[in-house]
């Protein structure tokens, strides 16, 4: 089970806010919080306040009980281009320059973190090294067959 929160038409650049957002892309929301309340930037009130919903929004689908902010983490979070305003800005000799003011929209996809089973996991592991020395020999016997034929 997953939830999302967008805000979108933010008055900050896609760039600026990119900065943030990679910033707790894959961390707990514990500490994604952390992150965003003491970063200097001015995107990350927005970024914080787009997680708290969030976060919110997947303690009211889950019928389960509350879920703990440290159970929680934050699988997807991304930064789209909004609109971009044009104004005109006077330059020399008669010259107009434009000035693009641009805007963005945040998704942040919160779901809670998944256990997996410890015997799963464990069983998967020696798979994976035994199957790496069989290659091994397998290629080094093939070299070798040769070599000993013409001896």
């Amino acid at each position: 089970m997953e939830a999302q929160a967008v805000n979108r038409y933010i008055g900050t650049s896609p760039r600026k806010m990119r900065l943030v957002i990679d910033l707790i892309r894959g961390k707990s929301v514990a500490e994604a919080l952390h992150l965003l309340h003491f970063s200097p930037k001015h995107a990350s009130k927005v970024a914080e306040k787009v997680l708290r919903s969030a976060v919110a929004n997947l303690q009211n689908k889950d019928e389960s009980g509350r879920l703990e902010p440290e159970e929680i983490v934050v699988t997807r979070a991304m930064v789209d281009g909004g609109m971009t305003m044009k104004r005109i800005s006077p330059a020399p000799m008669g010259r107009a320059y434009r000035i693009r003011k641009r805007s963005n929209h945040v998704t942040i996809v919160v779901a809670p973190r998944e256990t997996p089973a410890p015997a799963a996991k464990a069983a998967k592991a020696p798979a994976a090294k035994a199957a790496a020395p069989k290659k091994a020999a397998k290629s080094a016997g093939t070299a070798s067959a040769p070599a000993t034929k013409k001896s």
